[in-house]
């Protein structure tokens, strides 16, 4: 008998998570281009992809009464995907804090060239919402997300991020650094 087949979970290159997205006709508008607010639902499945990868799931956050909630997006609309185009969703963390957790997420074509600062590059502290690499984006490049995501309660008051989920994160950061030194 065959392996269950198992939904795509994506894959990290260094400190990048690649997530593969295929655009599908529920995905874009009567011309073939796709919709806009799609983007979202693929950065969202690309994050989850990420998390689930770090051992850190929907499920087991909100057994212990917290979840992410996206505070701040920033979407920029580089170039419009098509109809059928295979796409990945690359995500990486750029910064955590006490409740926030900030990430940079690109939608591109997996087979265009790219520019930019390397995957798990260190990035100015300041870069989450500053814009400071605008002008590197990738001939590939469609869409360029910067999200803040606040970890809050059943309530939806901000809490800080739970002590696994942050050595979770920190683990994967600290282990993509050091291969990068060697």
């Amino acid at each position: 008998m065959s392996e269950p087949l198992l939904p795509a979970s994506g894959r990290f290159e260094g400190g990048t998570h690649v997530f593969p997205v295929r655009t599908y006709f529920e995905d874009c508008d009567p011309a073939g281009i796709v919709y806009h607010a799609n983007y979202l639902r693929f950065a969202e499945r690309a994050r989850t992809e990420m998390m689930r990868a770090l051992g850190v799931t929907h499920v087991g956050m909100l057994r212990t009464g917290v979840a992410f909630a996206v505070r701040r997006c920033e979407i920029d609309y580089l170039r419009p995907a098509r109809l059928e185009e295979a796409l990945e969703v690359r995500t990486r963390i750029i910064d955590i804090r006490g409740a926030t957790l900030d990430a940079e997420q690109i939608v591109r074509r997996p087979d265009a060239p790219r520019n930019g600062p390397p995957d798990g590059a260190d990035l100015p502290p300041d870069h989450a919402f500053a814009h400071a690499h605008d002008d590197e984006a990738g001939e590939g490049d469609m869409v360029r997300l910067f999200l803040r995501l606040a970890c809050v309660n059943q309530n939806g008051r901000p809490v800080r991020i739970p002590s696994d989920v942050r050595t979770a994160i920190d683990r994967h950061q600290t282990s993509t650094a050091s291969s990068r030194q060697s």
